[in-house]
């Protein structure tokens, strides 16, 4: 599955919880690495957000602001192939960290194809915004900005 997106700034805040020790373990199953301690915001161009609302559903996060049709459209996609990859919440010092659900993937950009995974937090508000987790820091290992546009190859 592909997805096809520009590059945007998020909140700034994934660092806060991209550096967990507890995330971090689960991140070296899932990437065969660490992840860098931030993601990479892609907001998923509109003929390819119904793939990722059939990723989201298979996660279980509901997709409240999708209008019907994309809904609709995105139970007739086909996800089973992918593996949805549990990460596991936790509580720290009477905090609470949530869990998420991720996918394994390539990012590409120009020659650059680099593995990563989507990462779909449990309380999201993003409906057509895709994070992104890898080893290295993806802005810099892709020479990426805002308003670039990238592709993700979900599965692979």
């Amino acid at each position: 599955m592909q997805l096809n997106g520009i590059v945007s700034s998020g909140l700034g805040r994934a660092h806060v919880f991209m550096s967990q020790p507890h995330y971090q373990e689960q991140f070296r199953s899932i990437l065969g690495t660490t992840a860098w301690p931030g993601t990479l915001n892609i907001t998923v161009e509109q003929d390819h957000l119904v793939h990722y609302i059939a990723l989201r559903n298979k996660a279980g996060i509901d997709t409240l602001d999708a209008d019907s049709t994309s809904l609709e459209q995105a139970s007739n996609v086909d996800v089973d192939a992918f593996d949805a990859l549990r990460v596991r919440g936790f509580l720290r010092d009477g905090v609470s960290f949530g869990g998420a659900t991720a996918y394994r993937a390539k990012i590409s950009h120009d020659d650059h194809i680099i593995d990563c995974a989507i990462l779909i937090p449990d309380l999201t508000r993003h409906v057509d915004v895709v994070e992104v987790i890898s080893g290295p820091f993806l802005r810099e290992r892709l020479g990426v900005e805002d308003g670039d546009e990238i592709t993700l190859h979900v599965g692979e």
